[in-house]
């Protein structure tokens, strides 16, 4: 930890101004407990038990409050802090946050209590996302799983994992260095098949880590389809409202429309998209664009087929699209199931396939398989719960595969190096090597007072 966090102490109001019964204004540093003996004229803290004292405003009484005083290394931050439970409301917890800026503390920021914990070892990062997630969790399933983190269930994983890298970089080496000795025969074998299994692992927690990052940041259904095909009477539909323009004239809808569904307490955000298909037109050219752009950034995709018309061109191409999907859950819909059908389903075999009409608005199969998909069991994989962990994960993933074209071609000193960037990437999920700027930006996206 820096020498600027060891002599300044930290305060702010860790619970939400406003109607509660209970606030709670924090301190983190060497002179925690040195400024609630100022304030309540008292002397006699134990820690880690609830003491209940007077609170003074210079010579004034303030409130009666609970204070609880964790002595370092023994608490969240790994510094002496302390806890005052006041009486809610805005006023008081505001005064005595004010009076322990007049005694020495200065105001935290946001994150810097999980910054100091960071620092001092008392969380590492994956924890501290864990802990800033777990706030804003939008589902119970979210909770347990960010629980699991936060236990460090992620952290043993890196852990092991690493250690089993540094294995293979150990055998590496030997054989660098000893090419000319008599090593055992299938040391090599043994390299590449250490380095295979640890990568199919790590490709299963990425592709079961993108598919279900709806669960801590509410999933993204994309409905997409030819022009004219019911996309807009679907959205409509599903909302129990008008959002949409419905028109027979095809390309309607030329940018995408977003709104909020929620489907067993998770929340979807339901996007209607452009029509697909070629077109001189570039106003038109951009909204199809942008609708392949919401495919790519959703978990669900909703593919619509106008199943009273003939398979057209336009059909295949969504059909080619849909193929290029990777990581993500298709549902084929088949609407205007009202009116005489003329679309052959061959060409849709091996999809989850669906038969409705959005004009009549009975839409529940669709609804009870999506219910499926959101709310389906977690497996006790890994799951990763932010964009840094999947990104460090991908170069992980890409150091690996690169490491096992060198071994396969017998270039050990690149292997090597391929391997050490895997540590390094693999590592940045609990340990970031990175500056202290990089840091602030981090914890400073968590709430204030954590």
């Amino acid at each position: 930890m820096s020498s600027k966090a060891d002599r300044t102490t930290i305060s702010a109001i860790s619970t939400p101004l406003g109607g509660g019964a209970i606030a709670i204004v924090r301190l983190s540093g060497s002179r925690a407990l040195q400024i609630i003996e100022a304030l309540s004229h008292k002397k006699d803290f134990s820690p880690r038990r609830a003491t209940l004292c007077l609170i003074y405003d210079g010579d004034d009484l303030l409130d009666e409050a609970i204070v609880i005083y964790f002595k370092a290394p023994y608490s969240y931050t790994g510094e002496d802090v302390c806890e005052i439970q006041c009486h809610g409301g805005s006023v008081i917890a505001k005064r005595i946050l004010e009076l322990t800026l007049e005694y020495g503390a200065v105001l935290a920021k946001n994150g810097e209590f999980s910054k100091r914990a960071f620092l001092n070892g008392r969380l590492d990062l994956s924890q501290a996302q864990a802990i800033a997630k777990m706030i804003d969790a939008k589902s119970l399933r979210a909770q347990k799983i960010l629980a699991r983190q936060l236990k460090g269930e992620l952290s043993l994983f890196v852990e092991n994992a690493r250690d089993g890298l540094y294995e293979a970089l150990a055998y590496s080496e030997v054989m660098i260095d000893y090419g000319d000795e008599d090593l055992p025969k299938d040391m090599l074998q043994i390299l590449f098949d250490k380095i295979d299994s640890l990568l199919l692992r790590l490709q299963r927690i990425l592709s079961h880590s993108l598919a279900r990052r709806g669960i801590f940041e509410g999933f993204r259904l994309s409905i997409v389809g030819k022009p004219n095909v019911g996309k807009s009477s679907l959205l409509n539909a599903m909302l129990c409202y008008d959002r949409a323009i419905v028109s027979d004239v095809a390309g309607t809808t030329r940018d995408t429309i977003e709104e909020v569904l929620e489907l067993d307490g998770v929340q979807v955000r339901i996007i209607d998209t452009a029509g697909i298909r070629k077109t001189q037109d570039r106003i038109e050219q951009i909204g199809i664009e942008k609708s392949k752009e919401a495919i790519e950034q959703s978990e669900i995709v909703l593919a619509l087929f106008d199943s009273s018309s003939e398979f057209e061109r336009e059909d295949e191409e969504i059909l080619d699209l849909l193929f290029e999907v990777k990581d993500k859950h298709i549902l084929i819909v088949f609407n205007k199931s009202d009116l005489p059908q003329k679309l052959k389903k061959e060409r849709f075999e091996g999809y989850a396939c669906f038969a409705l009409s959005a004009k009549s608005k009975e839409l529940d199969c669709l609804f009870e398989a999506l219910k499926g998909l959101i709310s389906q069991e977690e497996s006790q994989e890994i799951l990763l719960s932010s964009a840094q962990q999947i990104q460090s994960l991908q170069s992980t993933i890409h150091s690996l595969e690169e490491a096992k074209i060198e071994l396969e071609n017998g270039v050990l000193e690149l292997f090597s190096y391929n391997i050490k960037d895997a540590l390094k990437a693999l590592g940045e999920i609990t340990h970031p090597y990175e500056s202290a700027e990089l840091l602030d930006k981090m914890f400073g996206e968590f709430c204030l007072g954590k």
